[in-house]
């Protein structure tokens, strides 16, 4: 028999916005600031996934936001993803019991989302997951599990495009589903002037507007694999070799930890062009990227990024949950042998870069907030 989901009549009508790495604050910064033009009673849970200043506070500080009400300071202890997720989760759920809203919002694929979604789903709070449909088909995948499971235990399906709102379909999901594109491109639009024009990182760097590459690695599966993170060394020296250019590379601190686990550090340092440099803010990021010829990453949210900002992308992994930045040409799946990277760098450094924004209009902040904040929806009977 059908069911309803169950609905408590105490709850407030506030939404509870949840965040806890970089690319979390990045996407959910438009739905606070829209929340905020509109009087919307919300508060922010910080779940903590990312926790040192670089990936955190700086990304509050840079996008002129107030501290969240909640931080979840314990997860850092954590070490494992189920003992993570399990915190986060406690966590969430406490700050959740305290506030009583009607609502929450997560976005994406991290384990701090998939807490915050289990939390009020338990609670009987309407689940709203922004970024929603996203689909690697790699099911070794963490993220992958993650997002899957959000989908079907939210009320709202906020799906960057159509082909991500098909994805969910076709899993069958329950929750209503609404195309309203990406939040990160609210994001980039708000901040893209800015990105433009000040150069003072490059010139803090020494490097010129469109003659060097950027590159980025922090996934499991590139970094915590000694003969794969050597692989990336290896092209990144014959990068730096054929093409005479600087490769900055604002080395996450997973990254820094796995290169000194493995012994690569030194090898990382030998490579001339190579610029390790600390986490970087998220406008002083912007201005890196908007402003770089290539970057390689195996960041989803980079991808995005580098496609809004017409930047070509080099993608190191096998796959990837933005397939439409590689419809439009703004993206290549390379994966990480050296020979398929070159290749792959070489394409895209000939690219056109007049390619269309495929994930979003700027507006989905505005859309979300509107759904939300609109009569609790209910599963169909």
């Amino acid at each position: 028999m059908a069911r309803k989901v169950p609905r408590r009549d105490d709850l407030e009508d506030t939404v509870a916005i949840v965040v806890g790495t970089r690319p979390g604050i990045i996407k959910m910064s438009p739905l606070i600031e829209e929340a905020e033009r509109r009087g919307y009673d919300h508060f922010v849970i910080h779940a903590g996934q990312h926790y040192s200043y670089e990936l955190d506070e700086a990304f509050f500080d840079d996008l002129g936001l107030e501290p969240p009400a909640y931080r979840l300071d314990e997860v850092e202890e954590t070490q494992f993803h189920g003992e993570q997720t399990a915190a986060m989760l406690a966590g969430i759920e406490a700050a959740l019991l305290e506030e009583q809203p009607r609502a929450v919002l997560v976005c994406g694929d991290a384990n701090f989302n998939l807490a915050g979604a289990l939390a009020a789903r338990k609670l009987g709070m309407v689940v709203g997951h922004v970024e929603a449909g996203l689909r690697s088909n790699d099911w070794q995948m963490p993220e992958e599990h993650n997002r899957v499971m959000i989908d079907h235990i939210s009320d709202y399906l906020f799906s960057p495009t159509e082909e991500a709102a098909a994805n969910a379909r076709e899993d069958n999901v329950r929750g209503e589903i609404v195309v309203t594109g990406n939040t990160i491109v609210d994001a980039v639009q708000t901040h893209i002037d800015i990105a433009k024009t000040d150069s003072t990182i490059l010139d803090d760097l020494g490097i010129d507007a469109g003659d060097y590459f950027v590159l980025t690695a922090h996934r499991e599966e590139n970094v915590d694999d000694e003969a794969v993170l050597s692989d990336v060394l290896e092209t990144i020296a014959e990068l730096a070799d054929e093409y005479d250019r600087p490769i900055v590379f604002p080395i996450h601190p997973r990254t820094t930890k796995m290169l000194e686990e493995h012994g690569l550090y030194e090898r990382a340092t030998g490579i001339e062009q190579l610029r390790l440099i600390e986490p970087l803010g998220y406008l002083d990021f912007l201005k890196l990227l908007a402003n770089c010829s290539l970057v390689l990453t195996d960041s989803g949210g980079i991808q995005e990024e580098a496609c809004i900002l017409q930047v070509p992308c080099v993608t190191l992994r096998e796959n990837t949950e933005r397939p439409e930045t590689v419809d439009v040409g703004a993206n290549v799946v390379a994966g990480t042998d050296p020979a398929d990277v070159l290749s792959a760098v070489e394409s895209m450094c000939d690219v056109e870069t007049d390619w269309s924004n495929p994930i979003g209009d700027g507006t989905a902040a505005e859309q979300v907030v509107s759904t939300i904040s609109s009569t609790p929806a209910t599963w169909e009977e």
